[in-house]
């Protein structure tokens, strides 16, 4: 038997309820503190089973095994804890498998005691393209003693077994597609060199990363809106939609080519370059959700978002408009209740209207927060510093992708419509 482990965390995770139901988190009461923390570091490398002839690796950015064990001919079990605790129940997972003949594994997906599954496996021959793992190949563990009717997180699975093929050629698995801190990187430079767009480090990470900036539209206007991303690292949908969205921005089309005369995008796509490559559940490398950081800005990536957007107001731009992409059980937008009044009231309740008037039987939940404080997410900082009107755009971890891409792409085109339409009023 071989095994390498990382001690299981106690934990307080934070509850949800299933995508089915899901009516969005309850407010934020308490004031969270976001000095920097200690994160566990995982043991990469290579596992070889020679029993077997099989190998598991987590020797690659964005991975995520703890432990692991055999348990049976061809059966292993795989430990799966986060960076610290207390933490969301967002329990990332990412390795490759492979073996010497063409064969098939048993692999179980564990987590620490108050943990369930939650990301629906997917697999990639290259890293690069994926599929989701046939159902048939996941057999959920039933959670212990849960009440009939009960649809809180609780309620999934302690456990998942997967069947996975395996042969000389290693599979990729992971909760959700990798798209680390490279490809996104390599997406921003082809973005950039595809419209002529100029690229800014405006930051270093914790562990050192650069933090990118996107500049799309005219780098004079004095009228500009934000747009950011990946504050949590396994949130991928909600990354596609952000693609989609800036896309659109920058497309080569009439409404873009005139929005942009006027108006400036600034994009950060990856706030949390480290905890993408690190694999972690939520946080950064300081062991702090970025998106409790907006008040105290203890963290150097809110700081250099924070620095860059004053920079820019203390030079005459007015901001409008902030957008902070995530991803969740199912899509929700978290708004402000309108009593609170930005640079262009009524922008955010007019484009979901529009949203949901352009794709046929969609209707997301929409949950309006009545208070700004005590602890300051990027949406409330957004407007609270720079009048932006602002939302939380949350997508949900199972959404079809054609339809990620088509909410950023209507979305995008629905708020350069509607903005220009009110800002020439």
């Amino acid at each position: 038997m071989k095994k390498f482990s990382a001690l299981l965390l106690g934990l307080l995770l934070a509850g949800g309820v299933t995508a089915q139901q899901y009516q969005g988190q309850p407010p934020i009461r308490a004031v969270v503190d976001t000095s920097s923390k200690p994160t566990d570091r995982q043991a990469k490398g290579v596992f070889p089973f020679n029993e077997d002839g099989v190998y598991f690796s987590n020797d690659f950015d964005g991975a995520r095994v703890n432990g692991i064990e055999r348990t049976g001919p061809n059966a292993y079990t795989i430990t799966i804890t986060p960076e610290n605790a207390p933490i969301n129940m967002s329990p990332w997972y990412a390795f490759q498998v492979w073996s010497r003949a063409p064969g098939e594994v048993q692999v179980k997906l564990v987590y620490p005691e108050a943990a369930r599954h939650r990301y629906t496996p997917q697999v990639s021959t290259d890293g690069l393209q994926w599929t989701p793992l046939d159902a048939d190949r996941i057999a959920a563990d039933a959670p212990a003693q849960v009440a009939e009717g009960n649809s809180s997180a609780t309620a999934r699975p302690k456990s998942v077994t997967l069947r996975l093929p395996t042969g000389p050629q290693p599979l990729w698995i992971a909760g959700q597609e990798l798209h680390t801190s490279k490809r996104v990187y390599g997406w921003l430079d082809d973005t950039a060199r595809k419209h002529h767009l100029p690229v800014a480090e405006i930051g270093k990470s914790t562990g050192g990363r650069p933090l990118k900036l996107l500049t799309v539209g005219n780098p004079a206007a004095k009228k500009a809106i934000v747009v950011i991303s990946r504050q949590h690292p396994p949130e991928v949908t909600g990354y596609f939609a952000m693609q989609s969205f800036v896309e659109t921005l920058a497309a080569d089309t009439a409404l873009a080519k005139r929005f942009r005369k006027d108006w400036t995008v600034y994009v950060v796509p990856l706030m949390n370059p480290d905890g993408v490559d690190g694999g972690f559940w939520r946080h950064n490398v300081g062991g702090i959700d970025l998106n409790r950081d907006w008040a105290d800005f203890n963290q150097p990536e809110t700081r250099a978002v924070r620095d860059f957007l004053q920079q820019r107001a203390d030079a005459g731009t007015k901001f409008y408009f902030g957008i902070d992409f995530h991803s969740t059980w199912d899509d929700i937008y978290y708004t402000l209740d309108p009593k609170f009044v930005g640079n262009m009231p009524g922008l955010v309740p007019q484009w979901l209207d529009r949203i949901q008037h352009e794709i046929p039987n969609y209707k997301p939940v929409v949950q309006a927060s009545d208070r700004l404080e005590p602890t300051t997410v990027s949406r409330n900082y957004f407007l609270k510093q720079h009048g932006m009107e602002a939302i939380v755009f949350e997508i949900g971890d199972n959404t079809p992708r054609d339809k990620i891409r088509q909410k950023g792409q209507v979305g995008a085109t629905e708020l350069m419509k509607l903005i220009l339409a009110k800002s020439s009023r």
